[in-house]
């Protein structure tokens, strides 16, 4: 019989299957589902900083203030009855599914700037949460920033949450930096646990008919599982932190490739949503055919076997590779 355990965060799991910050989470029952259904821990969904800043009458009116000059501004901005979960309701959620599995639970808090909201992660430990992930959203629009400010903010959200809280905690971050290379390092040297790869920006759209900006949510595609898998393979073997990948998995040779890339654990979302929960049993099933039919004995016994961890020069391999590629593709 094949092992799945995997380590991530100081935590022993069953297997590399986690579901990410999602609202499929904010439902007690649907966390049990997620455990019965195999998954070894659970993200919760997200809460926010301007939930955190402002009590409910003072957000409404954050929200809204000035927003009438320009009609088309409203759509911006979720109402505030939209929030699933306050903050204090967000810790009652944490200790309710605490109390309800025993998959580690792992809280979510999403925030762009520095400030005293951070330490609403100490909170989040008390309320009993395992881990904490840092889902750092942040597109600079302030054409005065340079690169090293933006960067700069992601090292002091860190910092100010490592000052508040015990549990681990990981970054979930974006692939724009101009040397993603760079700020793993720095994240790592500044006390991040392990790093999400990566955050996926949502992209509006503007409808034509009522002029307004509409929202809606892509899902993730197998070829969105690139980028991560990319990235994951440069890092491995050179952070003490460790790597998550998120994006575009959606089967058992998603999951199979991020591990030899190096992850410690696969995150699933999109294909939860379009699939179903029970998706993670189905997944976790063709890991095991696949690892028995390979003749491979255990999940950390692939992690990292096609990683560039023992290439010289990682440059040379990444510039060859492209070069390979470009290659195939000649015009008859």
């Amino acid at each position: 019989m094949v092992d799945l355990k995997t380590n991530y965060l100081g935590l022993t799991l069953k297997n590399p299957l986690v579901p990410s910050a999602s609202a499929l989470s904010n439902k007690i029952d649907n966390i049990k589902k997620m455990e019965d259904a195999g998954a070894s821990a659970v993200v919760l969904e997200s809460l926010f900083e301007e939930q955190i800043r402002m009590d409910s009458e003072d957000f409404e009116t954050g929200l809204e203030h000035g927003a009438e000059s320009f009609a088309e501004a409203l759509s911006y901005f979720p109402k505030p009855t939209e929030y699933r979960l306050g903050p204090e309701m967000y810790l009652e959620h944490v200790a309710k599914a605490k109390a309800a599995v025993k998959i580690p639970v792992i809280a979510s808090l999403n925030g762009a700037s520095v400030g005293g909201w951070t330490s609403y992660a100490k909170d989040i430990q008390k309320a009993g949460a395992d881990a904490l992930e840092l889902n750092i959203y942040y597109i600079p629009t302030d054409l005065g920033l340079t690169g090293a400010d933006v960067e700069q903010t992601y090292l002091d959200i860190l910092k100010e949450v490592k000052k508040s809280v015990t549990i681990p905690v990981a970054v979930k971050l974006s692939p724009f930096f101009s040397n993603l290379g760079n700020m793993a390092r720095r994240l790592d040297e500044a006390g991040a646990d392990a790093l999400v790869l990566f955050n996926r920006f949502y992209q509006p759209d503007i409808n034509l008919e009522s002029l307004e900006v509409e929202h809606s949510i892509l899902w993730s595609t197998p070829q969105a599982r690139r980028l991560p898998l990319r990235w994951i393979a440069i890092l491995y073997g050179r952070l003490k932190a460790q790597l998550a990948a998120t994006s575009g998995i959606h089967n058992a040779q998603d999951v199979i490739k991020m591990i030899m890339a190096g992850a410690q654990v696969t995150q699933l979302c999109s294909v939860l949503y379009k699939q179903g929960l029970d998706q993670i049993q189905h997944i976790e099933k063709e890991l095991v055919r696949w690892m028995e039919e390979h003749e491979y004995e255990s999940v950390q016994q692939m992690r990292g076997s096609l990683s560039q961890k023992n290439c010289p020069d990682p440059s040379a391999f990444e510039r060859a590779q492209y070069m390979r590629a470009l290659s195939i593709y000649k015009v008859g």
